[in-house]
């Protein structure tokens, strides 16, 4: 019976066609996206316990962090019923460092499991107590198995979790259903691909990725489904390049922008010039410019942008500019509506907080089709609200572009039909990286930053600076400027020492990082160490009118010191700010500390910028002098994508793709060669089998997921 019920298994079978998975327990996996047996194959481990890094009783982890010990039994065990008719089992082990004292619940069979003399890993929390006769440790419910030398797993998944899971049923369940699914689960990759790149089968991949024989097969199998998502990725960009671009745009040809000009108040850089060349022409013609402006931090892409909407008032068309925040689009306006107005263009605001009688006037006049009309509208998400409709709208921009997904951009730009379209983002990107990642938008680059814009200096301290670190915040603070501190997690304990994130797992080893530094504490730390100076704490799960209001503050001066995690990475203009401190410096990529440090030196004060990090690791260490000594963005990008590849480009969400790939890994990438490698690959493909016909498979994938049309 067993053998035919696993006979109509299939990877598109339903959870609940496993062990112990009812009606109660699909619900808490539809919860976290798996409903499916695929997608639980693909619910991967966010981390694993490092079994393998054993240690000494004396040299376990302190602070609630989980250690790995292999112990000898010493006595044998005792077993007790308390109240409650829960049962206590304890005994001790000992290693040639100390005794421990072991205590089960609610294990009674334990008394039969644990012979003297035997010996066992145990792995879980250590604590430690002072007696006269000198340290006596103990754990309590510690995970455990047979100590053989060789025999064990290093590594043991630990999953994301949604209410009404643990670890133990998840863990179960995906070796079910690996054992169910593996033997007929196809390998989407062509063999001739996977074999000219030295890739393992999905298979190999999907197995040691939960339950992962050696580091060596985790490694492997992590490579493999990196390559599988940027193969995907650079697949679906390439079938929809294939497709003949639209017509139908509004031709801009008046374009004398000459009046806008010396209302700037500064000269346009060669860099701005030349962007704005490339944009009029895309505007010139009836085709739909799709088209992006990469740039560092300060170079001028609003500028930029503003010239766009200006051709475009001069014909009589409509833009509209969305932002990602609404302080960021309450900063555009207030930079650009003064401009406008003083060339005859009518600006609106539109965002969440706009009053119900503003936003019921705005929306009446993008729809006038007279003098009333307005120009340009500036906003958020309000923009693609329902009800918000244009009269002669051809231009749509979007600031910080990877923050939006495809949807709701290609939702601004369905207002109206084939409208020109101009994505900006503030992240320098290399121009290997750029054609795989924006392969359907032209690219215009900005490499050259205004005159005057001042160098921010920058340092590496570790936490022996602590003192010194107090006293620079506080005299800086004393002298009028502001300061960001920004944290790489929102509370404690957010990787217990002994657990390796999947981010750790590279070709070369593991990296060992330094704990995480939290947000909420640094904050109440900091605020008692410095009580004349006023903190204020922004993180990520915040609401958005909390953070939305935390920031409008500090922008008003109002706050002297933002700790923060990196919601204020991209956006935020304070020209005040002049001090910049990232801890854990060695959490993030060059990228995107480059980013955080473009947050000061935007006023007329000297800017500073602070690693701090405890690293010893060499490979850390020169990244992090990489971003002391290098101040070029394009420059940085380059080293941070042959040193971490794509993902620090993007942050921990990963790309903002267009279709169905979901980016679980290649944020996570170690080898950036699989870049250029998965690209190389997805074009030849396209060029030998232009419709995937010989490639049924794949192409059924492609179609489901990217939604490219046959």
């Amino acid at each position: 019976m067993a053998e035919k019920i696993k006979s109509n298994i299939s990877p598109s079978s339903p959870v609940s066609v496993l062990s112990g998975v009812g009606p109660t327990r699909a619900a808490a996996y539809a919860k976290s996206g798996v409903t499916t047996l695929l997608e639980l194959l693909y619910h991967v481990p966010r981390a694993y316990e490092n079994r393998g890094d054993i240690r000494p009783l004396s040299e376990s982890y302190t602070g609630g962090g989980k250690s790995a010990l292999v112990l000898t039994i010493a006595t044998e065990p005792r077993a007790a019923k308390l109240r409650g008719r829960m049962t206590v089992v304890k005994l001790r082990a000992f290693d040639e460092s100390g005794t421990c004292e072991l205590t089960f619940f609610n294990q009674p069979y334990l008394k039969q499991t644990f012979t003297v003399g035997s010996e066992w890993r145990f792995y879980g929390v250590v604590e430690q107590k002072a007696t006269r006769s000198g340290v006596r440790y103990y754990m309590t419910s510690p995970a455990f198995e047979p100590w053989r030398e060789g025999a064990l797993p290093d590594f043991c998944a630990v999953y994301p979790l949604s209410e009404g899971l643990t670890q133990k049923q998840v863990a179960q369940n995906a070796a079910e259903a690996i054992r169910y699914c593996l033997p007929t689960l196809s390998d989407h990759l062509p063999d001739e691909i996977r074999t000219a790149r030295g890739l393992c089968t999905l298979a190999f991949a999907i197995r040691n990725i939960h339950s992962p024989e050696s580091y060596t097969a985790l490694a492997a199998a992590k490579r493999r489904l990196i390559f599988d998502e940027l193969f995907f990725f650079s697949l679906g960009l390439a079938m929809q390049n294939k497709h003949e671009k639209k017509r139908g745009a509004f031709p801009c040809k008046k374009q004398n922008i000459s009046p806008m000009l010396p209302l700037l108040g500064y000269e346009l850089t060669g860099a701005q010039k030349r962007v704005i060349s490339e944009i009029a022409a895309d505007m010139r013609t009836d085709v739909p410019m799709s088209r992006i402006v990469v740039g560092d931090v300060g170079c001028g892409k609003t500028a930029v942008a503003a010239a766009a909407m200006y051709i475009a008032a001069l014909n009589g068309r409509q833009s509209a500019l969305m932002a990602p925040t609404e302080i960021l689009a309450r900063q555009h306006y207030e930079d650009l509506a003064p401009l406008f107005e003083k060339l005859g263009v009518k600006c609106a605001l539109l965002v969440g907080a706009t009053t119900v009688a503003e936003k019921r006037r705005v929306r009446a006049a993008l729809v006038s089709e007279g003098e009333d009309r307005c120009d340009i509208v500036i906003g958020t998400h309000a923009l693609i609200s329902s009800g918000v409709e244009f009269s002669a709208l051809s231009l749509v921009v979007t600031d910080e572009q990877h923050r939006f997904g495809v949807a709701q951009r290609a939702t601004l730009a369905e207002k109206a039909q084939n409208v020109h379209v101009l994505a900006m983002s503030a992240t320098p990107i290399p121009r290997s990286l750029a054609l795989a990642v924006y392969g359907d938008l032209d690219i215009s680059k900005i490499d050259e930053m205004p005159a005057g814009r001042q160098r921010v200096d920058t340092f590496t301290v570790d936490e022996s600076y602590r003192t010194r670190l107090n006293a620079f915040i506080e005299k800086t603070v004393g002298e009028g400027g502001q300061v960001y501190v920004v944290c790489p997690a929102i509370e404690e304990n957010a990787t217990p020492s002994g657990e390796v994130e999947l981010s750790d797992i590279g070709m070369d080893g593991i990296e060992q990082k330094p704990p995480l530094k939290a947000a909420t504490v640094y904050a109440e730390e900091l605020s008692e160490a410095l009580p004349s100076v006023s903190v204020a704490l922004v993180h990520g799960k915040m609401k958005a009118a909390e953070k939305e209001a935390v920031m409008t503050t500090f922008s008003a001066g109002d706050i002297d010191v933002l700790v923060s995690t990196t919601v204020i990475e991209v956006g935020v203009n304070v020209p005040n700010a002049s001090l910049m401190i990232v801890e854990n410096a060695e959490r993030f990529g060059l990228s995107q500390l480059h980013q955080l440090r473009g947050r000061v030196g935007r006023g007329a004060r000297k800017s500073y910028c602070i690693l701090v990090s405890d690293t010893h690791s060499p490979t850390s260490r020169k990244r992090l002098d990489t971003m002391r000594d290098n101040y070029d963005g394009f420059s940085i990008a380059e080293v941070d994508l042959e040193a971490r590849g794509p993902g620090d480009f993007f942050g921990k969400d990963g790309v903002r793709q267009s279709g169905g790939v979901r980016f679980r890994f290649a944020d996570l990438c170690g080898d950036a060669s699989l870049l250029a490698a998965a690209t190389e690959s997805a074009h030849a493909l396209l060029a030998a089998d232009p419709a995937l016909d010989g490639h049924t498979e794949l192409k059924k994938i492609m179609t489901e997921m990217l939604s490219v049309s046959d």
